[in-house]
């Protein structure tokens, strides 16, 4: 899980930025609670290392940052009852983790970067859930050639972690792989379309900032190239293995993450931002125009 607008904020939620009830029936158990077990190899150091630290400083804790977590917390909540087993790609901080843990939910977090990973791990650790969160270092890249112990019951992803991805049909053939048959799968990226965006950066003379993510390629951000699909290539991507449930739109209304001063001058307005939002969240066209999209999968 990782951070509003994408890499040029300094704080990504990729967003590359992730409870008490026994686990059911007789399916294959996760790596033993809070093991972290062996890691998919990989090929140099994600450069989320770096914001493991102060990530929760800067958007977890931020206005802007609750508000988005809190509506895709109500959508992880609807999907995943108590005694779910879930994967989760691109833990950061374990901040999701922790929720649905504490929820009842069992959760293995992922991450490609060592710092995140620690930083879940230890979260579960002080909040008494190190037997619901056990935790891995992965990159969702290499999902469909890694093994795990599923099949689980469903899938998630926040906050732009998968926009770092360079083939989502990778993705989408791991969790097809590792997720059962009904199983639900819950992705949040970062928009292509956003006109919150637009209006920020051109007010202030900024067309490249403001254009940044219709770039061909997408973006560069620290030897990492951030893409930004469009709903309809998410859909097509994932259309092998799973059926499209419906997509919310995460940031129409309520700003990007790097909008916080003006959110901190303004909570009544954000307040009342955030509230039209979740009534309109599931209309077209606001799924595609939004900060990020909260895409809902069921697996075939």
């Amino acid at each position: 899980m990782r951070t509003g607008g994408g890499p040029k904020d300094g704080q990504p939620r990729i967003a590359n930025e992730m409870q008490r009830a026994a686990t059911v029936d007789s399916r294959p158990e996760l790596p033993a609670p809070g093991v972290e077990t062996a890691a998919a190899p990989e090929t140099r150091p994600s450069p989320f290392e770096a914001l493991a630290g102060s990530y929760d400083e800067t958007f977890t804790h931020s206005r802007i940052g609750t508000r988005m977590r809190r509506a895709v917390w109500r959508r992880l909540d609807a999907a995943f009852p108590p005694g779910s087993r879930v994967l989760e790609l691109g833990c950061g901080t374990g901040e999701d983790a922790i929720h649905l843990a504490g929820r009842g939910v069992v959760v293995l977090a992922t991450d490609p970067a060592d710092g995140m990973v620690a930083q879940a791990r230890a979260k579960a650790a002080t909040a008494g859930l190190s037997d619901l969160v056990s935790t891995r270092t992965l990159d969702a890249g290499r999902l469909d050639e890694t093994e795990l112990a599923g099949p689980f019951d469903g899938a998630f992803s926040n906050f732009g972690a998968l926009n770092c991805v360079a083939d989502l049909s990778i993705v989408s053939a791991g969790l097809a792989r590792h997720v059962r048959s009904g199983g639900k799968v819950l992705l949040c990226l970062m928009g292509r379309y956003v006109p919150w965006e637009w209006g920020w950066y051109l007010a202030r003379g900024d067309r490249k900032s403001a254009f940044r993510r219709l770039a061909p390629g997408g973006a560069e951000w620290r030897g990492l190239s951030i893409a930004y699909p469009p709903l309809r290539e998410i859909r097509r991507l994932f259309a092998p293995g799973f059926r499209f449930v419906g997509a919310r739109a995460i940031g129409v209304l309520v700003p990007p993450s790097y909008v916080e001063e003006w959110a901190r001058r303004h909570p009544r307005l954000l307040a009342a931002l955030d509230a039209a939002e979740r009534r309109v969240e599931a209309l077209p066209p606001f799924p595609s125009l939004a900060d990020h999209v909260l895409v809902e999968l069921e697996r075939l």
